[in-house]
This record gives C-alpha cells, sequence and structure tokens, in this order.
C-alpha cells in the first residue's frame, strides 16, 4: 500500500506519516522499485496504533514507542508502561478539571456580584469602575 493509501486507511495526511517518519517515530518502510513507499498490514497496524494513543492525548513519543514494542513483541514491557501512561494521563486531566473548576467558581462569584448593584464609573488611578474593581478582587484566587 502506497503512503497515500495508507494516509486515507487511517484518516491522516500523507505529510503526517512523512513526519513521523522522519522524526524516528515509525521505522522507514521498505520501497518499491519504483521508489515509492511500499506499506504492508502490519506498519498499518502499527500506525493505528500510535493514532489511538495520541488520541487519547498519549505523547507523540509515548505513543511510537509502545505501538513500536507491540509490534516487535515486546508484551512485557508495553504491560507494564501503559497502564503507568494511562495513570499519568488521567492524573493531568484530573487537574486541569480542577483548575477548570476553580475558575467556573471565581466566574460564578464575579457574575454574581456584578448583578448586585449599578456599576458606577470610579477613578483616581484605580480600577476605572466597580465592575474592574470586582474583576481584580475575583481574580485572585482564593
Amino acid at each position: 500500500m502506497r503512503i497515500g493509501e495508507l494516509a486515507r486507511e487511517l484518516g491522516v495526511s500523507a505529510d503526517t506519516l512523512r513526519f513521523y517518519e522522519r522524526s524516528g517515530l515509525l521505522p522507514r518502510p521498505p520501497r518499491a522499485e519504483n521508489g515509492y513507499r511500499d506499506y504492508g498490514p502490519a506498519e498499518l497496524e502499527r500506525v493505528r496504533l500510535v493514532l489511538d494513543l495520541r488520541r487519547l492525548d498519549i505523547p507523540l513519543t509515548d505513543a511510537a514507542r509502545i505501538a513500536g514494542w507491540c509490534q516487535s513483541g515486546h508484551c512485557a514491557e508495553t504491560s507494564a508502561a501503559l497502564p503507568q501512561l494511562l495513570r499519568a494521563r488521567r492524573a493531568a486531566i484530573r487537574q486541569r478539571l480542577d483548575g477548570l473548576r476553580e475558575l467556573d467558581r471565581r466566574l460564578e462569584a464575579l457574575e454574581a456580584h456584578l448583578a448586585l448593584a449599578p456599576l458606577p464609573m470610579l477613578s483616581d488611578g484605580g480600577p476605572c469602575c466597580d465592575a474592574a474593581a470586582a474583576v481584580e478582587l475575583t481574580s485572585v484566587p482564593q
């Protein structure tokens, strides 16, 4: 299968596949007599696994390493490393979610504060109005 066919099968661009190859994330495939890359079923499955892992937000280098291990029969390494990667990704997601919940709480507090009273203009080098002062007040994490 040529690179364009592989790209269509996997739903990526041929440039993506060339990038993976240039970066050393995928081995160079054999070449046909005409010089075109000639991908087989093993390469298809390896790239498919890399893409599936990337869709789970696994870093590209880790995804390529895991896919390489799978293709070369290093199941013990894959079985040990993949759960660790998944735990790390989940921990990062939980941390991002906690940050987003805190941001939502602060936005909700600011929205409630702004709804309480009319907002006259202020001066003297401080915030331009009560709304800006409220933003400054609620932007400090509590």
